[in-house]
């Protein structure tokens, strides 16, 4: 089956989880026979992607402004100056993200003037148009795979009206919908009014390139680190954007509290964003600025190195479609505390789970896992055996029915 994947990243060029998880999807496919070509945005080498052919609609830099704006929904009509010039910005060296994504849908139209995929497969509102130009124009069904909603990135509420419409238009029209967890499932039904039968969830898993890639911890890296742990100190860690959807402030205020109590805790804060001066200011405010280490961002191996650090590890998002970082953590060995807003503790059932407001109830349980060898030992087995039941295999599986139930419609 020929499929037209529409993207916004992938990796090594990519700002996060959403390239990952399309990187993983599509590699799954073509092992399963599925014919793939893979627009993205931006030009870039993708040395190691053999498995499909990945076409670049635009030559602007693949990380300018992390990603370009692949999670900054709110800025989407800023105007920034790229590497090169696109066709119709504003100025020789201006352009906007509405702009790309002009340029994205003409790539897309032209293409299929040429070619026609059995399937176009979308993911989020970045691509969505793309995608509801080639059901229009051309006829041919669309796939929206949803890995997060406006309301996701807003933190629950609000978020920016256009992309609202955008991510409407494209769930409407859409002849099938993925969702990356039933949570997700029910933000489409509820906020866009979409069926439920026209929902189907397919649960992200760990990334192939984590698993199978050599890794050691170099403790010599860390000596201050390794020095509190012998010490009894418990590490603390979370991965993630700082941002209003991530629930940190929360996150600090629970630390203050745990702190209050065992004062031998390290919190490690890995990632950069927006309320990064907050975070780092309300740690001051709390007192427990000696206890929190802020990273900033980072990737590859220093980011498997806090894992790795972490006995503990905490997604504390208020709205979290999936999350792949709990994946990798586990895989790490980490406990894992989710909220009851994240998708992955759909899955991950021997997890501690809160609801992201809760600050007493995540103090209590990093109390209770810090105090406890036994209780620790015993999560941790339960929670590998848990995440090492999902694989890709099964969502590529699932997909490839849909395409083919799809299909056979549009056949009869």
């Amino acid at each position: 089956m020929k499929i037209l994947m529409l993207g916004w990243e992938l990796p090594p060029h990519n700002s996060g989880g959403l390239g990952v998880a399309c990187l993983n999807l599509s590699r799954a496919l073509a092992k399963d026979g599925c014919d793939i070509d893979f627009v993205v945005p931006y030009e870039a080498e993708h040395e190691n992607i053999k498995f499909m052919r990945v076409l670049s609609a635009s030559h602007i830099d693949p990380l300018f402004r992390f990603g370009i704006g692949a999670y900054d929904s709110d800025k989407v009509e800023e105007v920034f100056v790229p590497d090169i010039h696109i066709p119709g910005a504003i100025s020789k060296d201006q352009v906007s993200i509405r702009q790309i994504q002009k340029t994205y849908c003409d790539f897309v139209e032209e293409y299929l003037m040429d070619y026609k995929p059995d399937i176009v497969h979308a993911h989020d509102w970045l691509t969505f148009e793309a995608g509801v130009l080639a059901k229009k124009n051309f006829g041919i069904p669309l796939i929206a795979h949803v890995h997060a909603t406006e309301f996701d990135r807003a933190g629950g509420n609000g978020g920016n009206p256009l992309v609202h419409e955008i991510e409407r238009e494209g769930l409407m029209l859409a002849d099938k919908i993925f969702a990356v967890s039933e949570s997700t499932k029910r933000i489409i039904h509820e906020k866009y009014d979409i069926p439920y039968d026209k929902i189907d969830v397919v649960y992200n898993s760990l990334d192939e390139d984590f698993l199978r890639s050599v890794y050691t911890l170099n403790k010599d890296d860390y000596k201050y680190i390794e020095s509190l742990k012998s010490r009894g100190y418990t590490v603390v860690s979370t991965v993630g954007r700082f941002t209003v959807q991530k629930g940190l402030t929360h996150f600090l205020h629970a630390a203050a509290k745990a702190l209050r109590k065992n004062p031998k805790l390290i919190f490690i804060f890995a990632g950069d964003g927006e309320e990064k001066n907050e975070l780092v200011n309300l740690s001051a405010e709390l007192g427990i600025s000696r206890n929190v280490i802020f990273t900033g961002f980072i990737r590859g191996k220093k980011l498997r190195d806090v894992y790795e650090l972490s006995d503990i590890f905490v997604m504390s998002s208020i709205s979290e479609p999936f999350g792949l970082t709990a994946l990798e953590a586990a895989h790490h060995g980490d406990v894992l505390i989710l909220t009851k807003q994240s998708g992955v503790s759909e899955v991950i059932r021997s997890s501690f789970r809160y609801d992201f407001w809760d600050d007493n109830k995540l103090a209590n349980e990093i109390l209770a896992i810090a105090d406890s060898t036994n209780l620790k030992e015993t999560l941790i087995e339960s929670i590998q055996n848990e995440y090492r039941k999902i694989s890709w295999a099964d969502v590529a599986e699932k997909c490839i029915k849909v395409y083919n139930e799809i299909d056979k419609h549009k056949r009869v």
